[in-house]
């Protein structure tokens, strides 16, 4: 964490509490660039696993960690499951050009390469019997457009309503979604095992339909070993029929505008992604929202007034995370996209909206730690606290803390890394290396604390802290004290 001495970068990155999410890739595999990036305000990579190798993402991810210990800093490491592959195969020529009216057939007979003018190959072949006639099918993201006019056997024949430039290996959806592939492909499950093996911190499961999915990847996950988080990608129609309890099964979940929104229409998405983003901080979910969210800056070194909006508005709705994708993964100027996006967020941040709530105020809660954290969050929102130092063990006490919108920070003080880690998702919360022996004195630990925060420069002489803390030390779940503490009295 920056001093208050630091230069204008480290400040902004000590006030932000949106976490930046960014896609490694080959403009990232540079190490003096992944030093520069998580400088700049990088919290979380993203390991896409719909590209490259297992060796690949082991590499990626080993550099990004020698580079965080470098920079003394934490970063987590989500690992993105490809998901089923519902895509076009590939053309002869590569692409074709498809005109309106034109007669076009998709053919899961046809061979993979072999792709022309009038038909081509499709890599999920059950898609024949998912599909009926007056089916709109929407190919690379939208661009282009089918009507289904017959089903017959393993072809579809389309009409072509809005033609373009078409060329390999481009995304399928049905509008209003009711594809029925599975979440979780047989590529998924050796990746579970590659994400268990750099010990993720997270996992996001591609296109889930149901809470069964995202149950059955968490399995997996514990079964090879991981011990890391499930995160939902909300990118199917049918998925927001049986949100409730996606989000439930979940630790977070992602807004993935890209097919999310190719299936409901562009005009409904803004609307659910605020009710996705409300819905999520309600339950006390983490959530992020992605896509495109500064797509201009894969070619250009400064956002569109869209993006910066785009972006200032998922903030300003309580997300935790915003997402980039390809503008790191290849885009041109990785470093620039992540000090663009740190700004906007700790723009958006300053406005009166993103620090105030009410959120649970007339709830009930069910355990003693959840009440401490409401408790702390009340009493520093309405008292002159510049930070609260939580000492937690699995890191539950902090993620209830960061549902409150507040502009005060929250240290996770742990002992454990994969809890440090795990907390660099969480809007607000930023993660603390804080060891102590069982039995300490109370005092000594409130003193330790203190010289900490003094230490990152978080706070001065005479300013209010409140410190939580369990009186059963080195176990889950039983943060039990709210203290409030004036730095200087220790």
């Amino acid at each position: 964490m920056a001093s208050r001495t630091g230069d204008s970068r480290d400040k902004d990155y000590m006030i932000r509490r949106t976490k930046i999410v960014a896609t490694l890739g080959p403009s990232t595999d540079d190490p003096e660039t992944l030093r520069e990036m998580i400088a700049a305000g990088l919290d979380v990579v993203r390991v896409n696993f719909s590209h490259g190798v297992a060796e690949d993402h082991i590499r990626r991810v080993n550099m990004v960690r020698e580079c965080a210990r470098e920079e003394g800093r934490e970063v987590g490491v989500l690992a993105d499951l490809q998901g089923p592959k519902i895509r076009l195969e590939r053309f002869r020529n590569g692409k074709v050009l498809l005109k309106e009216g034109d007669r076009f057939v998709l053919d899961a007979t046809c061979d993979a390469n072999d792709g022309d003018e009038q038909r081509v190959g499709i890599t999920y072949k059950e898609l024949p019997n998912d599909v009926k006639p007056g089916d709109i099918l929407l190919l690379d993201d939208g661009a282009i457009v089918l009507a289904v006019e017959d089903v017959s056997g393993e072809t579809i024949a389309c009409r072509v309503k809005v033609g373009g430039e078409l060329s390999n290996s481009k995304g399928i959806n049905r509008q209003g979604g009711g594809l029925s592939a599975p979440a979780i492909t047989d590529k998924d499950r050796a990746d579970i095992r590659t994400a268990a093996e750099i010990s993720a911190d997270y996992i996001a499961v591609s296109f889930p339909r149901n809470a069964a999915d995202i149950n059955e990847a968490r399995r997996l996950l514990h079964e090879a070993g991981g011990q890391g988080g499930v995160v939902a990608k909300i990118e199917r129609a049918e998925s927001l029929h049986g949100i409730e309890e996606i989000i439930a099964a979940s630790d977070a979940i992602m807004v993935a505008r890209g097919d999310l929104g190719v299936e409901i229409g562009d005009a409904e998405l803004p609307g659910v992604q605020k009710h996705l983003i409300q819905l999520s901080r309600s339950m006390n979910r983490v959530v992020i929202t992605a896509t495109q969210m500064m797509q201009s800056m894969i070619d250009n070194q400064i956002p569109t007034r869209a993006e910066v909006f785009d972006v200032a508005n998922a903030v300003l709705d309580g997300t935790d995370a915003v997402m980039l994708s390809a503008e790191t993964a290849t885009g041109h100027y990785p470093v620039k996209v992540i000090e663009a996006m740190a700004r906007i967020c700790s723009g958006a941040e300053r406005q009166k909206v993103a620090i105030i709530s009410r959120h649970r105020m007339n709830t009930e809660f069910h355990h003693v730690d959840e009440a401490i954290a409401m408790a702390t969050m009340y009493t520093a929102n309405h008292l002159n606290v510049k930070a609260i130092a939580a000492l937690t063990e699995s890191g539950s006490t902090v993620q209830w803390m960061s549902r409150i919108s507040s502009g005060i920070p929250i240290y996770a003080m742990t002992r454990h890394e994969a809890t440090r880690r795990k907390v660099t998702l969480y809007r607000g919360v930023y993660p603390k290396a804080f060891y102590f022996p069982n039995g300490t004195d109370y005092v000594e630990i409130n003193r330790a604390v203190l010289n900490v925060l003094r230490e990152q420069g978080a706070v001065e002489e005479g300013d209010l802290v409140i410190i939580t803390k369990g009186d059963l030390m080195g176990i889950h779940g039983t943060t039990n004290v709210m203290k409030i503490v004036r730095v200087g009295d220790y």
